[in-house]
C-alpha cells in the first residue's frame, strides 16, 4: 500500500545554495534518499529541483537543509508538513543549536524574534548552558559555568560534533573565545557543561503521506580517513506510531529519560516557534557524567532535516508499508571509513571516493525485533 496523500506528485531535491561537494557522500546520500521517499510515496523522483522548469504536477520538496526562509516556503507552495521531508522554520537562527538554551542576560545581543520562553521551558531537559552572540557574553557565560567544571563550546555552524572544543579553565576559555571571528560569533556560540563517558540518544519522528513512525536508538563514533572521531551511525528502534507508541514500548530507565526530554524539547518547540513545520525530527541527547561526578541527561539540538539516521528511518517506514500489522523493527545506519565493504543485505547509499573525505561507505539494514 502506498503513502501517497494529496495525489501524485513529483519528488524533487531542494537547495537553498548549491551544494559544495556535489559528488561526495552528502550530497548522493541526499539524492538517494529522495529516491526513496518517492517510491514510499509512489511518486515520480525529478532530481534536483529546478525553479526555471515546468513541472506537470505538484512537487514534493525534499530540502538538504532545513529551509530557513518561510516566505521562500510558501512560494514553493509548501503549505504544510505533507508537501515536504524535511523542515521549515521562522527565523534562520531557530533551524541551529543556540535555540536549546538562554541568553547569559534577558538583554544580551541576540538574532531578531529570539525566544526567551523557549529557553525556560526546555530549562529542565537540557544541560546547563547559555548561547552567546557577542564575545563578552560568551565570556561571561563561560566564566559562570567553570565555578562547576569544565565547558563545551560549540559553534552554531558545527554538524556531527564538529567546531567543538572544551575549556577546563579560564585561560583556555579566553582563548578559545578569543580566536572566534566576528562571523562565527553572529550566528551564536553555545557553551555547556561537559559530560564525560558520553552516549549520545537520537530521538526522531517521520511523517510522510499517511504513515508515521517515532524512534530512540544510539548514535556511535568511527575514525575518518584522517584519524579523527567523527560520526559513525545510528542504531534504531522505531515504532510504527506517534511517540505514545514509542513511549509505551519497554525501555531501560535512561531510554526512557532520554525519550520523555525529547518529546518535551519538541512540544516546546511547536508552542515557541509558531510556523515551525517538520516532517522529519531528530533529537540528540546526551548522558554522562559531570566533572563533579554527577550523572547528567539533556537534550543537546535538534535536526529538522534529513539527517545521519534518515536511511534507518525510511527502512522501517519501508517495513511498515509492507505489512501495516508490524508495529515495531529495529533498523541502522553505518559509515565507516576506508573503503569498507558493506554486507549483502545491506541498503547502500554510498560507496566510493569522496573528494574531500576520501574513500567512505554508507548503507542501511533492518533487523527483526525482541522485546529485551
Amino acid at each position: 500500500m502506498a503513502l501517497q496523500q494529496h495525489g501524485p506528485r513529483i519528488v524533487v531535491v531542494y537547495s537553498q545554495r548549491p551544494p559544495g561537494n556535489p559528488q561526495g557522500h552528502e550530497s548522493t546520500s541526499q539524492n538517494r534518499i529522495a529516491a526513496r521517499v518517492a517510491a514510499l510515496l509512489d511518486c515520480a523522483y525529478g532530481g534536483e529541483y529546478d525553479a526555471a522548469a515546468q513541472y506537470d504536477l505538484p512537487l514534493y520538496f525534499v530540502p538538504r537543509e532545513t529551509i530557513s526562509d518561510a516566505a521562500q516556503a510558501a512560494r514553493l507552495g509548501v503549505r504544510n508538513e505533507h508537501d515536504l521531508f524535511g523542515g521549515v522554520v521562522p527565523q534562520p537562527y531557530v533551524a541551529s543549536k543556540v535555540i536549546t538554551h538562554p541568553l547569559p542576560l534577558t538583554n544580551c545581543a541576540a538574532p531578531a524574534a529570539w525566544s526567551h520562553a523557549f529557553g525556560q521551558q526546555v530549562h529542565d531537559v537540557v544541560l546547563p548552558g547559555y548561547s552567546a552572540f557577542s564575545r563578552e557574553d560568551a565570556l561571561r557565560a563561560g566564566r559562570a559555568l567553570l565555578k562547576q567544571g569544565a565547558v563545551r563550546i560549540k559553534l552554531a555552524s558545527g554538524i556531527g560534533g564538529s567546531d567543538q572544543s572544551v575549556a577546563a579553565d579560564l585561560a583556555v576559555l579566553e582563548q578559545q573565545i578569543g580566536a572566534l571571528d566576528e562571523a562565527q560569533l553572529r550566528l551564536g556560540v553555545v557553551l555547556e557543561r561537559n559530560l564525560n563517558d558520553v552516549v549520545t540518544h537520537s530521538v526522531g519522528q517521520v511523517r510522510i503521506g499517511r504513515q508515521v513512525a517515532s524512534y530512540c536508538g544510539i548514535q556511535h563514533v568511527t575514525r575518518s580517513n584522517a584519524g579523527k572521531e567523527v560520526y559513525g551511525g545510528s542504531d534504531l528502534l522505531v515504532a510504527n506510531g506517534d511517540f505514545e507508541a514509542l513511549m509505551a514500548l519497554p525501555h531501560a530507565p535512561e531510554v526512557s529519560t532520554a525519550v520523555a526530554q525529547a518529546c518535551a524539547y519538541h512540544r516546546a518547540a511547536l508552542a515557541c516557534f509558531p510556523g515551525l513545520m517538520a516532517s522529519r525530527c531528530n533529537y540528540d541527547v546526551a548522558q554522562g557524567t559531570d566533572d563533579s561526578g554527577v550523572w547528567r541527561s539533556g537534550v543537546l539540538e535538534q535536526s529538522w532535516r534529513i539527517g545521519g539516521a534518515t536511511g534507518a528511518e525510511l527502512a522501517a517506514l519501508t517495513a511498515f508499508q509492507a505489512d501495516p500489522s508490524l508495529r515495531v523493527v529495529r533498523a541502522c545506519t553505518t559509515e565507516r571509513y576506508g573503503g569498507a565493504a558493506p554486507p549483502p543485505d545491506a541498503e547502500v547509499y554510498f560507496n566510493g571516493v569522496d573528494p574531500y573525505v576520501g574513500a567512505i561507505t554508507k548503507y542501511t539494514r533492518t533487523m527483526p525485533y525482541a522485546h529485551p
